[in-house]
């Protein structure tokens, strides 16, 4: 089999980076503020940042854009630029009126006001607006699904029936993939009616059935429209893994991987919440999360776990064939995008 021209550029690349530049890469880290952002670049090898309201807020079109373009040019390998901007109530950039006349509408206002064309007129405007900052990646589209109002997860979810959001899912990341905008499809595999994993651990007593009839539909049409990252949950879900939360176990990552085949950047909902050290006697959570099959990690603390995902690298505790898996997963996912040209 012979190699296309982007492997033979991934090859190159790997074989050239350090271990430090490759467990960096694994990082998709809490965008710090000010001056600190380019240290913290070059010290860590980043491979990329979650931004945030903070992010925009305050500033105009141009000083994002500029501000980004900074971070892009102080790091060795173009960075992820990632944002959660799904609509309705969770937005970064768009609540903010010098970003546009009105902010993006939820999946489900959209959808009963404007039907199947808006809900792709408006995905279209979400990628040229990102794009235009500077912003390769929306942590979006939300594939849970419930029809339980009282859900904390309810506002959020396209909702109808998981047929509809199966729809969807396919026509938010057509779209994405269109206009080279990263797609993350969260939080798998599936919230539900769930309490929010923010405030403390949420436990899913439901059957596998369940999942595989409703829940896990709208990822499988995100996979098969090109999603080109997966988000995991951490709801503990017990049909899968009754001992660990979803970020962190093995069986939820081997059936992403081996019963829906997807093969593209696993990445873990913030690893950020405190109640996840419960799960690994206290110790930072990041080494299991490369262990169990995450290829990118969202923290605010990532220079704790940075060091000690090095650290495990070097140890051989986490195998140079799955550090250079995850990094070669990455580097696909940036070419793709056109992050890396």
């Amino acid at each position: 089999m012979t190699l296309s021209d982007t492997e033979k550029r991934i090859n190159d690349i790997i074989s050239s980076m350090s271990d430090e530049e490759k467990v960096g890469q694994l990082f998709l880290a809490h965008c710090p503020t000010g001056e600190a952002a380019i240290e913290k670049i070059k010290q860590y090898h980043l491979g990329g940042f979650v931004m945030f309201a903070r992010d925009f807020e305050t500033f105009s079109p141009d000083e994002v854009k500029n501000m980004i373009a900074a971070y892009q040019e102080n790091s060795k390998i173009p960075m992820v630029i990632s944002a959660d901007e799904e609509g309705g109530s969770v937005l970064r950039v768009s609540k903010f009126p010098q970003f546009g006349e009105q902010p993006f509408k939820s999946p489900r206002d959209l959808y009963e006001t404007e039907g199947w064309q808006g809900v792709h007129d408006e995905t279209v405007r979400k990628c040229k607006l990102l794009l235009s900052l500077g912003v390769n990646m929306n942590l979006a589209p939300v594939c849970d699904f419930t029809v339980n109002e009282e859900a904390y997860i309810r506002k959020r979810v396209f909702g109808v029936s998981a047929e509809a959001t199966s729809k969807f899912i396919e026509i938010v990341t057509g779209v994405m993939k269109e206009y080279k905008l990263g797609s993350s499809l969260k939080h798998f595999p599936g919230y539900g009616g769930n309490s929010d994993t923010h405030k403390g651990m949420s436990y899913d007593s439901r059957e596998l059935e369940e999942f595989e009839c409703q829940d896990i539909l709208p990822f499988i049409a995100g996979i098969k429209a090109g999603a080109d990252s997966v988000m995991v949950s951490h709801n503990i879900v017990g049909c899968f893994d009754k001992d660990y939360p979803s970020s962190l176990s093995y069986p939820i990552h081997d059936y992403l991987r081996n019963k829906l085949g997807y093969d593209g950047v696993i990445i873990t909902d913030s690893l950020t919440m405190s109640a996840i050290r419960e799960f690994t006697e206290g110790k930072d959570p990041c080494v299991r999360a490369v262990l169990c099959g995450n290829d990118m990690i969202i923290t605010s603390k990532y220079e704790e776990g940075y060091n000690c995902v090095l650290q495990a690298v070097k140890d051989g505790t986490v195998s140079k064939q799955m550090l250079d898996g995850a990094v070669r997963r990455i580097l696909k996912m940036k070419f793709d995008l056109d992050i890396i040209k």
